[in-house]
């Protein structure tokens, strides 16, 4: 099964445009370099010029501070824009070419639904429709009554943005999508998706085209 399974008010089922702008951290961090509480409730606040006007995260729910939005020292081949998605760490990358990458915080598939190697950004969505596949309506028949598909929203597993992942021209069922489960960040819960905090998803989003490489690191 290779799609999030959503939560029941984005949770239950889980364990089944305004841009933020990029953020300089070396005025903001703490010594040991993340973010401080303070400065994540600003970065994480609401965003009511939403379709669905987003909440405020509560940034004390998200496990450890270093997942964070940040800018760090990011060596690599791979070209600016570049999408890397680091399973075994929690961590999503995008590659800012000047050896630096901005880095989110994230939530991966668990155990058994974990996948790697190359794709890329076949489409973009905004409050997008989720559809939960058969097979996990067979393994989940709560999910069933979104068999014709789930209405955008805040209770929407997919969240406020979505990048959905192509490989060969073909649609893999796998996306980047925005969460607004805080303490779901750090985590293996999904069902091969991964999770950013719709505030980091949204920042992420907007500076992601079509096309754009994705590489997903072994786990």
């Amino acid at each position: 099964m290779t799609s999030i399974e959503p939560r029941l008010h984005r949770r239950a089922f889980l364990f089944g445009s305004a841009s933020l702008g990029a953020l300089a951290l070396s005025g903001c961090a703490q010594s040991d370099g993340y973010m401080s509480l303070a400065e994540a409730e600003k970065v994480y606040g609401p965003v009511p010029t939403e379709k669905f006007p987003i909440p405020a995260v509560d940034v004390t729910k998200v496990p450890d501070r270093k997942f964070f939005r940040a800018t760090v020292p990011y060596e690599t081949s791979e070209a600016a824009g570049t999408i890397i998605v680091d399973p075994a760490n929690y961590y999503v990358y995008r590659v800012e070419g000047d050896g630096t990458a901005t880095r989110y915080g994230a939530n991966v598939g668990r155990d058994g639904f974990r996948w790697n190697g190359d794709a890329y950004v076949g489409r973009k969505s905004e409050w997008a429709t989720w559809t939960p596949p058969a097979e996990m309506i067979k393994r989940q028949p709560e999910v069933a009554k979104y068999a014709r598909g789930m209405p955008g929203g805040l209770e929407n597993p997919l969240g406020a943005r979505t990048l959905h992942l192509y490989q060969n021209g073909k649609y893999t069922l796998y996306t980047i999508y925005a969460s607004s489960d805080p303490e779901s960040i750090g985590s293996g819960v999904t069902s091969g998706c991964v999770g950013l905090l719709s505030q980091d998803m949204i920042h992420l989003y907007d500076r992601t085209p079509v096309k754009t490489k994705v590489v997903v690191l072994p786990a």
